[in-house]
């Protein structure tokens, strides 16, 4: 997997909403014709994917073929777009195999082919045992069927933990623990025993997502986590932890946002949505205290056992909901140490609360935002956290200023990408 950093710097809100403002004006952009895409996606999320207004093009026609073809396909010879793109994006001009060969930090990739074959193996023989089961799938709630979905997570050291999500429909519990063991065999005995998994968890699911409080993860057999070795810690993962998938661009994504913090020994760090703690762990030993906000509880026993297991004695963390949490952690943190707060929360963005906590504390000074998508809610965050005092708002405190956007390419060849973005105030 590739995974592409660059350094954009941005010095100020206005100069951050300007350029919000000019990738979504479609008069500014003669490749595209209508509704242009998010500038995140337009321009981070497509820099190592080979000829740059090329790409952009085929990806808005996708699925539009009654749309009109784009004007221009290549570049656009001294024009400001391809001058933009020379100073945003300087590899864009190059093929993704001319960009690997560049002075850049990258890990190889294999384009789309990236997929373990551990995980296509499992998902092969579970096709195997779902066409042999009397019971069928749940493709749609409403239309019936049992077996739902197949997730299937393994680490660097080729260890495989595989859960099984059920829908029970009308099924006694005798008739459920039945269909347990018959999976169960499958896996040991029968032909799944091939796959050699570390683990098997099976959850009953009534509902699209279901966390481990709502619906416990039950160990069919194995082992209950695996581990994985990350900026010389040893993590463990339980099965409702969530853990990014590209394990070498997360430690890249992790160093940056380490680069950005700019912790000492005299600063308390704040992880908000903090996952099972690596940001704060692997900076742990150079800031006074790390104070971790988990919603998942099974997130947070992982990241107290990897606390523990490596020897760090100055981590606390809590779970429950950042906005419940903050507020109060905050007050009692008031003793005049700087704070420096790290967020990285799901696709929706902070909590407004979350948000106005962090405005109005003033010991917080430095803030490393973490975003998987930066238009929507994300959007609102940024504003909220730069503009003016805004007492309706209850925004109280000193604005901050975006400094610096990192972008890191986490999902080579997909529109995805994250973006570390560096406040202060």
């Amino acid at each position: 997997m590739a995974v592409l950093k660059r350094r954009v710097p941005m010095h100020s809100l206005r100069y951050f909403l300007s350029l919000v403002g000019l990738f979504s004006k479609p008069r500014l952009l003669p490749w595209y014709a209508r509704n242009p895409l998010g500038w995140s996606k337009l321009f981070l999320g497509t820099v190592c994917k080979g000829d740059f207004t090329h790409v952009i093009a085929t990806k808005y026609q996708k699925g539009q073929k009654s749309r009109k073809k784009p004007r221009h396909l290549g570049p656009v010879d001294g024009s400001w777009q391809e001058r933009l793109a020379d100073v945003v994006t300087p590899l864009w001009r190059l093929s993704y195999e001319e960009q690997l060969k560049g002075n850049i930090v990258c890990v190889q990739s294999n384009h789309l082919k990236n997929i373990p074959e551990k995980h296509t193996q499992v998902a092969q023989y579970y096709e195997v045992f779902l066409r042999q089961s009397p019971l069928e799938p749940c493709l749609v709630f409403h239309e019936g069927g049992y077996w739902r979905e197949l997730i299937v997570r393994t680490n660097s050291q080729g260890h495989t933990m595989a859960i099984i999500t059920f829908h029970p429909q009308e099924l006694s519990q005798e008739e459920l623990h039945g269909q347990k063991e018959i999976v169960k065999e499958f896996f040991i005995r029968g032909p799944g025993a091939a796959c050699d998994l570390t683990s098997l968890y099976f959850q009953e699911s009534t509902m699209t997502r279901c966390s481990h409080q709502q619906s416990p993860f039950e160990l069919l057999f194995g082992e209950p986590y695996i581990f994985e070795e990350l900026l010389s810690l040893k993590i463990r993962v339980s099965p409702d932890a969530f853990f990014q998938i590209n394990t070498a661009g997360a430690e890249m994504l992790y160093r940056t946002v380490g680069e950005l913090a700019g912790v000492n020994s005299d600063t308390i760090l704040l992880d908000i949505c903090c996952g099972t703690g690596v940001i704060g762990l692997s900076l742990a030993q150079h800031t006074s205290q790390v104070l971790g906000i988990e919603l998942v509880e099974q997130a947070v026993e992982d990241a107290r056992w990897t606390a523990a297991f490596n020897g760090i004695t100055n981590s606390e963390f809590h779970t429950g909901r950042a906005e419940k949490i903050l507020p109060g952690l905050l007050k009692s943190k008031e003793d005049g140490q700087s704070i420096v707060a790290v967020v990285n929360p799901a696709r929706a963005g902070l909590h407004y609360k979350v948000v106005r906590a962090i405005r109005n504390c003033r010991a917080i000074r430095r803030l490393v935002f973490v975003s998987c998508k930066l238009h929507g809610e994300t959007t609102r965050n940024v504003i909220e956290l730069c503009c003016p005092p805004n007492p309706a708002k209850k925004l109280l405190g000193e604005p901050f200023v975006l400094q610096q956007a990192v972008p890191v390419d986490l999902f080579p060849h997909t529109p995805h990408c994250e973006l570390v973005l560096l406040f202060t105030r």
